[in-house]
């Protein structure tokens, strides 16, 4: 039987590779910002808070919320009976101090005055009839007429005139003492001071407007009583406001003064209110969880639609520039801090190095290693890796 010789030839069948489907964009030319986006809460610049100096009652209040007022207008009254009695009290005091100040001069009330003379001209007589009575023992003494004891006793009724005498001249001198002194002055001065606080008081029961403006917190009612600091009203100039912002600390070191800042505020979608950075944060607090730096700027309220005490939406433009290269940022890849994207060039991809600038969360400046209109791939629909050379299919 002839065998069979049955030879399988193995032809290698080649699949060409089908092209990546991948989402591209474009480089574009426009503007570029640099953006800190953050929030913040808005106050007047020019404000004014009334609180109560003692405890006591509204007597009468004027105003409401919302109230446009003039400078000098009267908005609100306290109780002020007790503060007027103390004030009466004190200057009782400080009559009675200036009084004494007055002793201290003249060393003593003029009855006391009358009296140290007399009593000083007594003790002058009773000295000088002593030192009299003392010669004359002595003459008496040499003709052998007196007693060694007569004249002995004779010089200690002297000398006990004497001293009395000095003691007196002493007391006209120096009528009080040093800690006397002391203690008449720090009366008067307490005194004055007892007065002074309460007219201070009185002056803050009658509560005025220090500039027009409009009140736009009082939260107090007539007839409340009130605690010692309490806060009565809030006045504001509504036409320049203060917006107060909260940037996280690994921003902070982008601020400068002068930047400019864009506030909004969600009660009124579309509105934008420019401001400038006034002052940059000189220290870090905790604010919740965030650690932030507050920044603040002055905005234009002259149509007074932006309120006190809002939170708004704060942005502030670290740096800006117009008709650059740009590309979206999420087509920008980076390889040992080497960015680079990836080119579409007929149906092909090309990796390429390129050179980038100013970028915020969306855009970045492209300054090198492309050219306007170049389309870049962002990523395929399927999440394959893209790869130098790859071809590829553009889909939407």
């Amino acid at each position: 039987m002839a065998g069979v010789l049955t030879c399988l030839v193995i032809i290698p069948v080649f699949t060409r590779q089908a092209p990546l489907k991948v989402r591209t964009t474009t480089v574009e030319r426009g503007p570029i910002r640099s953006l800190i986006s953050t929030n913040g809460k808005v106050e007047p610049i020019r404000n004014f808070e009334a609180h109560a100096p003692i405890p006591t009652t509204v007597k009468r209040l004027l105003v409401k919320e919302g109230d446009h007022v003039r400078q000098g207008q009267l908005l609100l009254e306290l109780d002020d009976s007790d503060l007027r009695s103390q004030a009466s009290r004190a200057q009782a005091q400080i009559r009675a101090a200036q009084a004494d100040q007055a002793d201290l001069t003249t060393g003593g009330t003029r009855e006391e005055v009358l009296t140290l003379d007399s009593d000083l001209i007594k003790a002058r007589a009773t000295r000088d009839n002593a030192q009299r009575n003392l010669d004359a023992l002595r003459r008496l003494q040499q003709q052998g007429a007196a007693s060694v004891g007569e004249v002995q006793q004779a010089e200690q009724t002297l000398q006990r005139a004497q001293t009395d005498f000095t003691l007196l001249q002493q007391k006209q001198k120096d009528r009080y003492s040093p800690p006397e002194v002391a203690k008449v002055k720090a009366l008067g001065a307490e005194a004055q001071a007892a007065y002074d606080a309460a007219e201070d008081e009185l002056e803050q029961s009658t509560v005025r407007a220090p500039f027009d403006g409009f009140v736009y917190a009082v939260p107090v009612k007539q007839g409340a009583y009130v605690q010692t600091g309490e806060l009565l009203l809030q006045e504001g100039d509504l036409s320049k406001m203060l917006v107060r912002s909260f940037v996280d600390e690994p921003d902070i070191g982008r601020l400068e003064e002068g930047q400019k800042i864009e506030v909004t505020w969600d009660a009124m979608p579309g509105r934008i209110w420019d401001g400038t950075v006034s002052s940059v944060p000189s220290t870090v607090k905790l604010r919740g969880s965030r650690n932030v730096g507050e920044v603040t700027c002055a905005v234009d309220n002259r149509d007074h639609r932006l309120l006190p005490n809002v939170n708004v939406g704060v942005t502030v433009i670290t740096a800006e520039k117009s008709d650059v290269l740009t590309l979206s940022r999420e087509a920008v890849r980076n390889d040992d801090s080497q960015p680079y994207v990836y080119v579409v060039v007929d149906g092909r991809l090309q990796r390429r190095n390129v050179q980038v600038a100013l970028q915020n969360l969306t855009r970045v400046e492209i300054t090198g290693g492309l050219p306007d209109h170049a389309q870049v791939a962002l990523s395929t629909i399927d999440l394959k890796p893209l790869t130098d050379g790859s071809r590829v299919k553009v889909v939407q």
